[in-house]
């Protein structure tokens, strides 16, 4: 044989493995796959990054029983990993392929995920994971859980340092559940994932309950209920599109200079729409949401956790080119009182974002704290004090505007200057107190008004509510003594928050040095 026909026969090799890793478990079983309505996990790649940039590591990897000629073997052992771009950004990527193996997670299925996070931590670039796998892979025994725990680890040691994002695109159980719950953002696909320590049929032996899949552990469980799932869309290519507006708005990873946001809006526009959104009457409900797409560049928001805990709205935009994180009360829901639920929702959005050095613009309307003895109990103290310690353990830069309400702790709590917000702002129509005006001063006055009845009392009282909204019922008792920075009309809105977020691009704030806080778990 000639040199020529020996490197022939290894280039058609090479080819031929190519090919065959690249069909997975088969064509009969990607079938099956699309019959569900999934993609693969090539085509989960394709569909996602850049065209033409993916890199492969580790195609012909197999797993240690098959490499001892004891069991099935695919190429590249259910998964798919390497490292391509997305709107240009360098990425590292996983993408589980459940033609083989169910996707399940073997030791040799484990080392190539771990490598590749590895690879994404040394050099500082987000680690997208596609789930979609039916757990460890029983025949491997323990090598299987402890390939979980050696990702596990790595979650905790990427946390903070790199954006980690979790696409549910199949089943996740067991096990398999804690890697997306330790990344910072996951995606569900409704019908088509979902995702549960145990399934239906352990539940029903254990406790007696018939629950479908769905119900338990499906999107809309997710995202609605549990708050397990920042993101709920209806089909994997709509995934795909939510994960690349997500990228275009966090940096690839910490101490990484942000890089401007294209936009033709124009900075000094007035916010005309604003002048009419905040009604006079504090009692009247309006969506915060229009604020937010008056202020923020080409009205564009990519709102977070939108379907969870909807009396707090958080989200990514840009002002002027600056991308930011947006926390806000929704005064439509539920007046935008603060509970268990909204207080764990923000917290965890503001510590995303001071990881990441993103500026955090808080717009505040609050009553306070959502009272009741589910409440009490289920630890409004502990879980509310997190969003407390969020805002206050946070070093980016922190604007905050009182559009209307802010009342007793939630005042406190919703990024105010006493717990070192950078610059804070009020409209006309803030109002800063312990409480509202009728709730004052049945407190206040209650002697007062003792023997009155009749028109004595209500008139005695109108008056006494009348003085003290006169004292309150407006910022400007807090601007006297420094709490507020500046009154600003809401047709400045734009052009303030752009020229203050300027301002304070070079911010740099040194805390004690030490180990970690403890912040309320």
């Amino acid at each position: 044989m000639s040199q020529t026909q020996t490197l022939e026969g290894k280039r058609e090799l090479l080819l031929k493995l190519r090919q065959e890793s690249e069909l997975g478990g088969g064509e009969a079983r990607i079938k099956k796959q699309h019959e569900q309505g999934k993609y693969t996990a090539r085509e989960r790649i394709e569909r996602l990054v850049d065209p033409g940039s993916f890199l492969e590591f580790d195609r012909f990897i197999i797993s240690k029983k098959a490499v001892m000629g004891k069991g099935e073997s695919f190429l590249g052992d259910g998964v798919v990993t390497g490292i391509a771009t997305i709107n240009g950004q360098k990425i590292a990527l996983y993408s589980q392929d459940f033609t083989c193996f169910g996707g399940s997670l073997g030791s040799a299925h484990a080392k190539k995920i771990c490598k590749i996070m590895d690879f994404a931590l040394e050099n500082r670039i987000p680690i997208i994971g596609m789930n979609d796998s039916g757990g460890a892979r029983i025949q491997e025994g323990v090598e299987g859980l402890a390939g979980y725990g050696e990702i596990f680890y790595r979650n905790v040691k990427c946390s903070g340092v790199i954006p980690q994002i979790s696409l549910i695109l199949g089943p996740c159980a067991g096990g398999a559940v804690y890697s997306p719950a330790l990344t910072d953002f996951i995606f569900m696909v409704d019908k088509t994932s979902y995702m549960f320590v145990t399934g239906p049929d352990v539940i029903k032996t254990v406790t007696h309950e018939e629950v479908t899949k769905d119900q338990l552990g499906g999107a809309g469980t997710h995202a609605e209920k549990s708050g397990v799932a920042q993101f709920k869309v209806g089909s994997e290519d709509e995934c795909f599109e939510r994960v690349r507006e997500l990228l275009s708005y966090i940096p690839p990873a910490n101490f990484t200079k942000a890089t401007p946001k294209y936009t033709s809006d124009t900075i000094y526009r007035d916010n005309v729409k604003i002048k009419e959104t905040v009604p006079a009457n504090p009692k009247k409900p309006y969506d915060m949401k229009e604020i937010i797409f008056d202020v923020v560049d080409d009205a564009q928001f990519l709102e977070v956790h939108k379907d969870y805990a909807k009396n707090i709205i958080v989200g990514f935009a840009s002002v002027g080119g600056i991308k930011i994180g947006i926390v806000a009360n929704q005064p439509s829901v539920l007046a935008g009182v603060l509970d268990i639920d909204s207080s764990e929702k923000a917290a965890r959005f503001v510590r995303f974002c001071d990881a990441f050095d993103i500026p955090i613009l808080t717009l505040v309307d609050v009553p306070g704290f959502l009272p009741g003895t589910n409440q009490e109990y289920g630890g409004i103290i502990k879980h509310g004090s997190k969003l407390l310690y969020a805002y206050s353990e946070a070093t980016v830069p922190l604007i905050s505007i009182i559009t209307r309400k802010s009342y007793g702790g939630a005042y406190l709590v919703m990024a105010s200057k006493h717990i070192r917000t950078d610059v804070n702002l009020a409209y006309p129509t803030a109002e800063i107190a312990v409480m509202g005006a009728e709730g004052a001063v049945n407190i206040i006055h209650r002697g007062e008004m003792e023997g009155l009845t009749g028109k004595a009392f209500d008139d005695k009282k109108a008056q006494l509510i009348a003085d003290y909204e006169e004292q309150f019922a407006n910022p400007y008792r807090a601007a006297e003594l420094g709490f507020m920075d500046a009154i600003i009309l809401p047709e400045e809105t734009r052009k303030r928050v752009y020229e203050y977020l300027v301002a304070l691009k070079n911010k740099k704030q040194e805390k004690p040095k030490r180990k970690h806080g403890n912040i309320q778990l």
